[in-house]
């Protein structure tokens, strides 16, 4: 076994002494060490009851006959980070929890791992971690929160909370009106309760292999999670027994069904930056264009929030995403003979496995839209490309042409909406916001929200080398690139400039002709870093563009 390199011989005495100081027998120094990498915290409501998950994890490991060993992994909660500068610290942080998850797994020789998530960068972070350090792992996260209601008995959610601020700045919405999205929006722990980030990677762990069926949609709350848990943990050990690891699962073919299915899911475009780089740790290169080819062939079967009124505890009601998995496999759009988490293929998982509500996951022949959830536009604003969750985009907004509104910061333009200084048929451009100009890549919530809260989602676009919760609806269009701290056309942009905007024909054009644009790039000078200290100016030089997922280089 692995861990003998900490627990077998007499050179091993002194490390055996320090186990036994934290209260391990022999007998469970002679079995297989797992290590519970457990996310719980007090301040992200996704992660509130992970302490509990980790707990049925641990016997379930114990009840198969190994040797659970529990050590942390932080994790931000977006919607708190949202906003403000915190907002900052919120993708950075996947890389921080990859590079401390191999840290304490490298150093304690651990045989197996139970990697415990649930929101938005944990998930990736830890999928990252997986794959780098290559030893038998099993994913079990901590579950969807349920839906809220409204006092009127209307269903809601935290998209609808951050809408209700944009109608109280628009006068639609009074303080009493607020606060009731404020009590209701949030009923429970778990990640928020649309098809926002979080819930995206949790079901894409599913897809990619790694995680049980359920994982991504079985709620928080449900009894069910604790033994989904327990299984996990069980399952772990015949990982172990079998030497199976992450990257015998997750191959090219697998990160292929995982972008099939979130077509067909409509995830968050945040997946086209955590995908790409857990592949990366798996010695695999995801081409951005991939997408588009994906999305070519694959139809969107889901409108879960915020492209519908329907959530996660829904998608778990209809059979979840091997039910999806399902249909997809109907027109041969998966490759079935991948080897998952279970020890067994994809196709041997989907037997028996059948659509319980056609109405919430349509049938493959009958589709929300004959092509995926997301699609990457190119052009002259965007020569390597941008994205946008067409699914959530309002029909009247796939084409559109409209004035350039410019915005060196998220602050900037939210003052600009709120202000009422935003008219119908503008494009909001909002720049130095990437990955290195962020420095961090923040979310554009607030002011894709406060647009559509305002009445103004189905006439004004929004682009930006920021990215978007998957909480955002419109015609949000996020990861231009190049960005602008890098010299990206995005930088040139000036106060009303037309952009053209076509997402069916997946171009986005700045209708400015070239040699305007040159004379406007000899004069560029690339702003001051807006950080110079600490982990993230470190991590502003090292970060590669949005399209390769914004990995460390």
């Amino acid at each position: 076994m692995r861990s003998d390199n900490v627990t077998k011989g007499v050179d091993r005495a002194p490390n055996r002494s320090l186990f036994y100081a934290l209260g391990y027998t022999k007998e469970e120094l002679e079995r297989p060490l797992i290590g519970v990498v457990c996310s719980y915290n007090e301040i992200v409501p996704g992660h509130m009851n992970l302490d509990k998950i980790a707990e049925a994890v641990k016997a379930g490991v114990r009840a198969a006959g190994g040797t659970p060993v529990e050590f942390p992994a932080i994790a931000v909660c977006d919607g708190i980070a949202m906003g403000h500068t915190g907002m900052k610290y919120s993708l950075v942080s996947r890389d921080l929890i990859a590079d401390s998850t191999e840290a304490m797994a490298m150093a304690h020789q651990f045989d197996g791992l139970v990697m415990i998530p649930n929101c938005d960068k944990n998930v990736p972070g830890l999928l990252m971690a997986a794959a780098r350090v290559n030893i038998p792992t099993i994913f079990c996260s901590g579950g969807p929160m349920l839906a809220g209601r409204l006092e009127d008995g209307r269903r809601t959610c935290l998209s609808h909370m951050f809408e209700a601020v944009g109608g109280y700045y628009a006068g639609t919405l009074d303080e009493a009106g607020v606060e009731d999205y404020e009590n209701n929006a949030c009923p429970t722990c778990g990640s928020c309760s649309g098809m926002y980030t979080a819930n995206s990677m949790n079901c894409l762990t599913e897809v990619l292999g790694m995680g049980l069926r359920g994982n991504g949609t079985i709620p928080a709350v449900w009894s069910a999670r604790l033994r989904l848990a327990k299984h996990a943990g069980m399952q772990v050990m015949e990982l172990v027994k079998k030497n199976i690891r992450p990257r015998d699962i997750m191959t090219p073919a697998a990160f292929h069904n995982a972008e099939t299915v979130d077509m067909a899911l409509g995830c968050s475009t945040n997946t086209m930056l955590h995908l790409p780089a857990i592949a990366h740790e798996c010695g695999i290169e995801l081409d951005f264009d991939m997408a588009n080819e994906i999305s070519g062939k694959t139809p969107n079967l889901c409108h879960l929030a915020p492209a519908g009124d329907t959530y996660m505890e829904d998608l778990e009601g209809a059979g979840g995403v091997y039910a999806v998995m399902k249909e997809l496999t109907k027109k041969g759009l998966l490759d079935t003979g991948v080897l998952t988490c279970t020890g067994k293929t994809l196709e041997e998982n989907l037997e028996g496995v059948v659509n319980r509500d056609p109405e919430l996951i349509r049938p493959i022949d009958s589709p929300y839209s004959p092509d995926g959830g997301i699609a990457v536009l190119k052009g002259n604003l965007a020569p390597e490309g941008c994205v946008v969750k067409r699914s959530a985009v309002a029909p009247e907004m796939m084409t559109h042409s409209g004035p350039a509104r410019v915005f060196n910061s998220e602050e900037e333009a939210i003052e600009a909406i709120y202000g009422g200084r935003i008219q119908k048929g503008d494009v909001v451009v909002i720049r130095y916001e990437g990955p290195k100009g962020g420095p961090g890549m923040r979310e554009m919530l607030n002011p894709t929200s406060a647009i559509c809260g305002m009445g103004l989602g189905e006439s004004v676009g929004l682009i930006t080398d920021g990215r978007f919760s998957g909480a955002t609806r419109g015609a949000a269009i996020g990861h231009v690139c190049p960005e602008a701290a890098q010299g990206g056309p995005i930088a040139l942009v000036e106060e009303g400039d037309l952009i053209s905007i076509d997402i069916p024909a997946c171009s986005i054009t700045l209708d400015v002709d070239e040699e305007t644009l040159a004379a406007r790039r000899a004069k560029w000078v690339c702003p001051e870093p807006k950080v110079k200290t600490g982990y993230l100016s470190r991590y502003a030089k090292l970060v590669s563009s949005a399209a390769r997922g914004a990995v460390l280089e």
